[in-house]
């Protein structure tokens, strides 16, 4: 009987595996291959041609800027809102906590379309801007912001179900002690959840420099000037030239990878300080 078992289960095994290997092969594994296929069909030299174009340079230059500006806002308000929220009771508490939801459930468009409304030509706040000659839609500012929202719970919900797990008891301690708010987050809160935060921070990276929706409406697809990569591989593969945006897709694939590494030495770090 449990000689039947085993074998049976077994079999499950390697059924279930099997059908896991061939569904991420299908849906991941044989799109990178196309990418690549595709990217290198006319030929090495119009690969490198294709990524060390001006327009891709300045696309790779501003979606760096953007999502960097991004990740490092959304790291300490992130991190600010986190803390409030799982050290501190005030009104409106649960409020805010799905509030920080909120950009999981709204579409990436939408969220380009609300700074487009606040402002855009017309918006709450168009003539002010004009008068100052501040510019936002259309800018690195809009596309700044539109990525900041779309990417903000990525670091909160990461550290939030940690500090809850923390508790309160060691912070109220250090207080009791005498030890300023600053001095508790170093020395306490922030030992505590520095792999957490790091794994949101990394999570946050790859959605923004993934990010299309939002900035597509925000950016105005200003060529060199206000194209991210994901909006210059749209433009190009519209424009019928395929081996290039391909080309270019593989940037975004490459960076991906890096990402995929860093959150993988994360995972076994965090693996290690357990046992």
């Amino acid at each position: 009987m449990e000689k039947e078992y085993y074998t049976k289960s077994k079999v499950i095994k390697f059924l279930l595996i099997g059908i896991t290997v061939l569904f991420l092969f299908i849906m991941l594994g044989m799109p990178l291959i196309l990418i690549f296929t595709e990217a290198f069909r006319k030929g090495k030299e119009a690969y490198i041609a294709a990524i060390t174009d001006p327009n891709t340079l300045a696309a790779v230059k501003l979606t760096l800027i953007a999502s960097g500006v991004a990740v490092v806002l959304n790291t300490i308000f992130g991190t600010i809102t986190a803390f409030a929220v799982t050290k501190f009771e005030f009104p409106g508490r649960n409020f805010l906590i799905t509030l920080i939801d909120l950009p999981f459930a709204i579409s990436p468009v939408i969220a380009g379309l609300i700074y487009v409304l606040t402002f855009g030509r017309g918006g709450l706040f168009y003539d002010f801007l004009f008068n100052n000659d501040i510019k936002i839609i259309f800018a690195l500012p809009g596309i700044v912001l539109a990525t900041i929202f779309v990417t903000f719970p990525f670091v909160s919900r990461e550290i939030i179900p940690l500090m809850i797990a923390q508790g309160s008891e060691e912070e109220e301690a250090a207080a009791s002690m005498g030890a300023n708010i600053w001095t508790i987050f170093t020395r306490i809160t922030l030992p505590n959840i520095k792999w957490g935060l790091l794994y949101g921070i990394v999570l946050c990276s790859a959605r923004a420099i993934g990010e299309f929706g939002a900035v597509s409406v925000v950016s105005g697809h200003i060529r060199g000037e206000t194209n991210t990569l994901p909006l210059h591989v749209e433009i190009l593969y519209n424009e019928y030239q395929f081996s290039a945006s391909f080309a270019v897709s593989s940037l975004l694939v490459f960076i991906a990878i890096i990402i995929l590494i860093l959150r993988n030495i994360i995972e076994w770090k965090v693996k290690k300080e357990v046992r």
